[in-house]
């Protein structure tokens, strides 16, 4: 058996050479996987950090597999061959050898998080002579012909994203016959497989029914570079009996630092004075897709060459920007978590980060991306004031209370499914937080995914109180870890490695801590000042809603489709977003959940006058000068909404000519639900008093709708509504804030 396994690493480390060039060698403990997967059929968790070489061990392992079950049918080709190739050889028999199993090995599964890791992936395949084909929702008419030819033995790896795994499509006709022909199954990235982990991902738990359907013997394989021991002990107990390979998560290349600056108009300014300092091209991370915006815009008017990359933009867009920065044609991608794992560029000369992560482990895999094939590269993150209110939006998208989620399962209990949208009127959860409380149910056996929706299956469920607030409470503790990480005196990486439980970290000798900063926390007045005034800009769109949220009429609403056009609000404006760099933070301060109400103050209302102004001559200008002002009634900021259109009438001269009044305890100002939600509690509880009903009378051109904070929209859509068809000839929404 010895003298077969030194036969099974002479053929892996020549697989490695067609992949990876003539002078690469296997690292031990990648042998050590290639060895557990090919000869032992093991089942394997490689925590390893980036760019140490986790896809060479499945694609070697892959390519040893394929090789042996074309040897076994004597069939020379076609398949991983080449110069090098060991295919001619007899291959390894025994105990414990491969040819111990029995049938053809079938293809490799590799379950992969992202289509852009896919697309690198199949080309890296093909340098082995591996033959790879992806299965997602952007190939759907090769659905067929691809699974013809994994039948025939054509395809040597399939990749598929977790979603695939509960497609009903997928899972009822594909998945079955795939699981019963997988010769090794990869989960990368398998941190998402875990709910302790800093990306859980519920479509990943469906693995756990994939892996219970492989043939016995099957080999697998989990990766990831992001997992402390916690995460490693769930995703190991989950795969079952698993040699767990953990390797050091020390990065030479990174040197890493922190830069603290008082304000975002300052980091941006930084930014703006520093980034051509920064070595070759990288990524500027930023927590929202409106700062991803910004900061892009920005620091192209700072003659930069830049892009934004965010999950709102089209799937053509993200590839153009992926492929700028993969050939340096731009200095930095402005990205979201969305370019997170699997973007692969060896490069990668810095990683800056425009607020923080919510946790050490979150930000460690994101720094990753860079100094993967170069000698030295620059990790900077600079913190900001408004980092903790982002972080908790973002929690308050967690698993919702025990009393929703009986509710759904309530709904559930019928003979038809329900769709996604169909029980949004029904349950005051958000669209983003329905699906995940959905696909965890799924998961869990208490509900099932079916074509035109979903259905209960009857099957007794538990709500895990106990664990939700043991993961609630690791997310508190990441997020104070990220506080101390920027805070801390010591080394930086250290305290990073040793908040993934990497055992042995030492000082780096690299950071700022260890060997003094690099950059200095100064900026320009030059850049300062353009930083504030393009932050400064007040004004942002608000979008008309021109139709109803589905399923209303199931609840007693008698509305649907489009909004009729006459019953329309027109396009409004606002100052700013509350995750803006620029004026997010003031707004906050004044219409966020904890902010006291009082009038308007009076650089704000200078800000509305300013919006005004560039509606009324800007490039998308309103249809005609408004002739009247009305105010939404709230009962949250009675004195900030009254005093904010008093100020508008007073400086426009415009008639201030009542309120949209607020009626009944559905109506009031309470935690904003889903659309539907929203849409049922104030249909028919808002009312357009007699007085303004007379004052709407005769009047010429539209009138401007004064609210606080637009959220859902339904509130504005609504009054808009009502003053319609009392007889407002148009309406132009007018508030201080959007959500978002």
């Amino acid at each position: 058996m010895g003298q077969d396994r030194t036969a099974v690493r002479e053929r892996a480390e020549a697989v490695l050479r067609r992949l990876a060039g003539e002078h690469a060698r296997l690292r031990e403990d990648q042998w050590r996987a290639i060895e557990a997967l090919v000869v032992d059929r093991r089942r394997v968790l490689c925590v390893q950090r980036t760019g140490w070489g986790k896809s060479a061990v499945y694609f070697v392992a892959t390519a040893l597999l394929r090789e042996r079950d074309r040897e076994r049918q004597g069939d020379g080709g076609p398949g991983p061959t080449g110069p090098g190739s060991p295919t001619g050889s007899t291959g390894p028999t025994g105990p414990g050898s491969p040819t111990g199993s029995t049938g053809p090995t079938g293809p490799t599964v590799i379950v992969s998080p992202l289509l852009a890791l896919m697309r690198n992936q199949v080309e890296s395949a093909a340098r082995a002579g591996i033959r790879a084909r992806t299965i997602n929702s952007a190939n759907l008419d090769e659905w067929d012909e691809i699974t013809a030819e994994i039948h025939t033995g054509a395809v040597d790896v399939l990749l598929i994203s977790p979603e695939r795994l509960n497609n009903p499509d997928f899972r009822d006709t594909v998945l079955p016959k795939l699981a019963a022909t997988t010769g090794l199954l990869v989960v990368d990235e398998a941190h998402c497989v875990s709910d302790w982990g800093h990306d859980f991902r519920p479509d990943y738990r469906r693995l756990r029914t994939f892996l219970g359907n492989l043939p016995e013997h099957t080999p697998v394989l989990a990766t990831t570079a992001t997992a402390n021991a916690r995460v490693t002990a769930d995703v190991a107990e989950q795969l079952g009996d698993a040699l767990v390979l953990r390797g050091s998560l020390d990065r030479e290349s990174l040197r890493l630092g922190v830069v603290e600056l008082p304000s975002p108009a300052h980091r941006l300014a930084w930014l703006a004075d520093h980034l051509d300092r920064l070595p070759g091209s990288g990524i500027v991370y930023t927590l929202t897709v409106a700062a991803a915006g910004e900061t892009a815009e920005f620091l192209r008017s700072r003659d930069y060459a830049v892009a934004s990359y965010t999950g709102q933009a089209e799937d053509a867009d993200r590839r153009a920007a992926e492929q700028d920065l993969l050939d340096n044609k731009i200095k930095a991608l402005v990205a979201t978590s969305a370019l997170g794992m699997g973007f692969d560029k060896p490069d990668l000369g810095f990683v800056v980060h425009l607020g923080a992560p919510p946790s050490p482990i979150a930000y460690y895999q994101q720094v990753g991306r860079a100094g993967r094939a170069v000698a030295h590269a620059e990790v900077l993150l600079l913190p900001g004031a408004e980092d903790a209110a982002i972080w908790r939006y973002f929690a308050s998208l967690a698993f919702p209370p025990e009393e929703q989620v009986r509710a759904v399962l309530a709904a559930l209990h019928t003979d038809r499914p329900l769709s996604t949208q169909a029980l949004e009127p029904i349950v005051d959860l958000r669209r983003a937080r329905l699906e995940l409380m959905l696909k965890v149910l799924d998961v869990d056996g208490a509900v099932r995914r079916v074509r035109g929706g979903w259905l209960a299956t009857g099957e007794p469920w538990v709500y895990d109180e106990a664990r939700l607030r043991r993961v609630a409470e690791a997310r508190t503790a990441e997020q104070q870890a990220m506080r101390e990480y920027a805070a801390t005196a010591d080394c930086r990486l250290r305290y990073l490695r040793e908040c993934l439980d990497d055992a042995g970290a030492a000082d780096c000798g690299r950071c700022d801590r260890c060997a003094g900063p690099l950059f200095a926390p100064d900026v320009s007045d030059v850049a300062l000042t353009a930083a504030q005034t393009f932050l400064g800009r007040p004004g942002v769109e608000i979008a008309p809603k021109k139709l109803w949220p589905t399923g209303l009429e199931a609840v007693g609403v008698p509305l649907k489709g489009r909004i009729a056009p006459a019953e329309q609000a027109l396009p409004g404006r606002a100052v700013g977003r509350l995750s803006d760099l620029g004026w997010g933070g003031r707004l906050r301060g004044l219409v966020g959940p904890e902010a006291p109400d009082g009038p308007v103050p009076d650089d704000v209302a200078a800000a509305v006058v300013e919006v005004l102004k560039a509606w009324a001559h800007g490039d998308d200008p309103w249809p005609a000068r408004p002739v009247g002002v009305v105010a939404v009634g709230s009962r949250r900021r009675p004195r900030l909404v009254g005093s904010l259109a008093e100020r508008i009438a007073g400086v426009g001269r415009l008639p201030l000519l009542g309120q949209v009044t607020p009626t009944g305890p559905a109506a009031g100002d309470g935690p904003r639900g889903n659309s539907a939600q929203r849409v049922r509690a104030l249909h028919g509880a808002l009312v357009v008093p007699a007085d303004v009903v007379d004052a709407l009378a005769g009047l010429d051109g539209p009138v401007l709708l004064v609210d606080d904070l637009v959220d859902s929209g339904w509130t504005m859509t609504l009054a808009a509504r009502e003053l319609r068809r009392a007889g407002a000839p148009g309406v132009l929404p007018l508030a201080l804030a959007v959500a978002g």
